[in-house]
């Protein structure tokens, strides 16, 4: 049996350092360490999407607010309801808003949590100016930002709104060009503006609601608006000498406009050009 060396510690010397630990035991505990940190990760956050789904987190109320004219609040609630999905933790606030914007008549929604376990809603309805006309016969209606939205048309009180005609995409600038010409065409007395069309190439025709129909051709807004303000300068005396309604009109010639009263047909000159 080999005789047993007694280690002598000697004061104010430091003890030699151990033998470093094989790679393969350092690999080992580093790995055992990385996965003891992941399960532990994997447990809180087990943790925690349990108890985000217990009861107490359940939305107790949704208040709405804003303009609520087109709807009740129970018909809004029975729309959107069904499309909203988690508690008050856990709801996406985005596609909250997108379930009550999906609402018939509603422009715009602000969704906000408010504690305890409640949603805050306040609603923005859609202001109806026109009606958009389209060519398969959906027609929709146009708000007073120039949005096309979809909603019944037989709710709408006022059946004198002004029809839209054009490409998919024009209706904020046709709207635009309504509240342009609509002022610009009443000193004519031959009814109001009822119906603008902007055909695929950007020419313009209106209709007014006595049946006469104008058409003002193509160019700039302004050039457009310029062609009109001497039609409607010019056309009384040609109203006056004839004594008949205006039944059509068009603008499209460089000398000058067409003009058909009824039983009567004439040329109106261009105004003449000014020289600097």
């Amino acid at each position: 049996m080999a005789a047993y060396a007694p280690h002598t510690y000697v004061f104010g010397q430091r003890p030699a350092p151990a033998a470093p630990l094989p790679a393969d035991v350092r690999l080992m505990q580093a790995t055992a360490n990385t996965l003891f940190l992941v399960a532990g990760f994997a447990l809180c956050v087990a943790a925690i999407a349990w108890a985000l789904r217990l009861p107490v987190f359940a939305l107790r109320a949704i208040r709405i607010d804003g303009e609520v004219a087109r709807n009740s609040e129970t018909t809004i609630r029975a729309n959107a309801a069904p499309k909203l999905a988690g508690n008050f933790v856990t709801m996406d606030l985005q596609k909250a808003r997108a379930a009550f914007e999906s609402v018939p008549w509603v422009r715009h929604a602000v969704v906000q949590r408010v504690w305890p376990m409640r949603l805050a809603v306040k609603l923005e309805e859609h202001k109806p100016v026109a009606l958009w006309v389209a060519d398969d016969g959906n027609d929709r209606l146009v708000n007073s930002f120039g949005e096309v939205f979809e909603a019944n048309t037989g709710d709408v009180e006022d059946d004198d709104l002004p029809r839209l005609h054009g490409p998919e995409g024009t209706a904020a600038s046709m709207l635009a060009m309504y509240r342009r010409l609509a002022p610009l065409l009443e000193p004519l007395q031959a009814g109001d503006l009822s119906q603008l069309h902007l055909s695929p190439r950007g020419s313009w025709r209106v209709t007014l609601d006595k049946g006469a129909t104008v058409e003002l051709g193509r160019g700039t807004d302004d050039e457009v608006l310029a062609r009109t303000q001497h039609f409607v300068r010019t056309l009384p005396q040609v109203v006056a000498a004839y004594q008949r309604p205006l039944e059509s009109a068009d603008l499209r010639h460089v000398a000058g406009f067409a003009v058909k009263l009824r039983g009567v047909t004439t040329n109106v000159p261009a105004p003449p050009i000014r020289r600097r």
